[in-house]
């Protein structure tokens, strides 16, 4: 698998990205389109079927609700036969496994074990072929008048397995009209770069310390359990916002601009603040596709707060079958709901220091409730979490952190503006592309010989 990474950075990307640009400008998007069912069907051969039916339909399906635009009746029926057919699929695949062990909860059922392989990226692609079709029937998008070019919105590689979740109104005219220039595939190498760094160097490590410190939960001390949370909370976040990264410089090179989906969440100054800069693409695509049509903050507070309620049970559902990811969706829920109703007055007259205190903890208790999939598990993690009766460190728990110091440290720093905030202080000079290309080429090669020492580490987020 480690192979397979270094495959894709010196055999697939490249020759792709060549064949690409000497491919005439009319027949890119079939090339595309093409190349992208190879990458999926490279991991996953028979469920690059799936992905072409779920294509079909939802390609069929916006067809339809375009054609019988002045039928309200039958748009509105061929949104809902479309929308089920997509959940449907999803739940069948991703949840199937949940529902079986949750009903063989009951004496009298004994269901067999009915566990589905889950298709990588179907959150993913699921969710922005179904924006598609609402998009569609609330006028707020184009309808494709091409199978090709939706194929290539819905498979596109770069960001088809972890996201970020594209809308088809954001990439309508880019499908059709995007010019490809030096300065924006430049800033795609930059990107894949900084994404890649973010993944191997720091993610990866951070995951081998909360692994090693996680292996026994209960003999780390209050302190040694607090810094492997830190450590899943950096591994996570430079994963995830690394992996989103490289798709937004890929983007780049193939002339597609991607909206930002992370904005430096741990700089936040409350919850609501966090999920104003954590996964963008995904609270977007809830607020607009779950919230608002629910009835959003329109029919008083009872109802808003069952909307919230709602709206982040589901998040943390998508997020992945079983009940800690339910737990986590709706501990930030309870959490947005108090800090709206209650403590917003609060808080804003707290100094900004004991804003960002407040919601580091919460944070850090939340990816508790994410990292656990198993419930004694977690049970025992939040007891660690305060139970000053462990001590500070074990032995083996503050080895681990003075070992791991440094590079927490980096982290630490990496998660806030501070380095976007000095480049951006010198990047007009004259001669700052070389010190750019060196620092590119230093991280594709430090990053490159990382991969070939490291086992395999795929991005987390491949798995929801």
């Amino acid at each position: 698998m480690v192979f397979s990474s270094l495959v894709f950075l010196f055999a697939y990307l490249v020759i792709t990205l060549l064949i690409y640009y000497i491919t005439p400008r009319k027949f890119r998007n079939l090339f595309l389109f093409a190349i992208n069912l190879v990458f999926y069907g490279w991991g996953e051969p028979t469920l690059v079927l799936l992905m072409v039916f779920n294509i079909f339909f939802n390609y069929l399906g916006g067809f339809l609700v375009d054609k019988f635009r002045q039928d309200k009746r039958k748009k509105k029926l061929f949104l809902i036969l479309t929308i089920v057919l997509d959940i449907g699929i999803l739940a069948v695949f991703k949840y199937t496994g949940m529902i079986s062990e949750t009903l063989n909860m009951l004496p009298f059922l004994n269901i067999p074990d009915l566990q589905i392989s889950l298709p990588i990226g179907i959150s993913f692609y699921t969710f922005q072929t179904m924006s598609y079709v609402i998009d569609i029937y609330r006028d707020d998008a184009p309808v494709s008048k091409s199978f090709i070019n939706f194929g290539t919105y819905v498979a596109l590689f770069p960001q088809l397995i972890a996201g970020p979740i594209v809308r088809y109104r954001d990439v309508a005219y880019q499908l059709e009209h995007r010019r490809e220039t030096l300065d924006r595939f430049t800033k795609g190498v930059k990107l894949f770069a900084i994404g890649l760094g973010k993944k191997v160097l720091i993610a990866n490590q951070m995951g081998a310390l909360t692994t090693e410190m996680f292996a026994h939960t209960d003999k780390n001390g209050v302190l040694g359990t607090w810094v492997g949370i830190l450590g899943y909370a950096f591994q996570i976040y430079f994963d995830f916002s690394g992996y989103s990264d490289m798709a937004c410089g890929l983007g780049n090179m193939f002339g597609f601009e991607f909206l930002k989906n992370f904005n430096y969440p741990y700089i936040s100054t409350s919850i609501t603040d966090f999920w104003r800069r954590w996964h963008i693409s995904l609270s977007t695509w809830f607020k607009e596709y779950v919230y608002i049509p629910l009835g959003g903050n329109r029919k008083g507070v009872p109802r808003q707060i069952v909307n919230l309620l709602i709206v982040w049970g589901l998040t943390g559902l998508w997020h992945g079958a079983s009940y800690n990811f339910i737990f986590w969706g709706l501990y930030y829920g309870i959490l947005l709901i108090i800090e709206k109703f209650l403590l917003k007055r609060f808080l804003d007259k707290l100094p900004s220091f004991v804003q960002h205190l407040y919601t580091i903890i919460i944070v850090l208790i939340g990816w508790g409730l994410f990292y656990f999939t198993d419930v004694n598990q977690l049970f025992s993690f939040m007891g660690d979490l305060f139970n000053v009766s462990n001590g500070a460190f074990s032995e083996s728990s503050l080895n681990l952190t003075l070992s791991y110091l440094p590079l927490l440290v980096a982290a630490g720093i990496a998660s806030t503006p501070l380095a976007a905030r000095l480049y951006a202080k010198v990047a007009n000079k004259k001669y700052i592309w070389i010190a750019e290309t060196l620092f590119v080429a230093v991280v594709l090669v430090i990053s490159t010989a990382s991969l070939v020492d490291q086992s395999y580490n795929p991005f987390l987020y491949f798995r929801f």
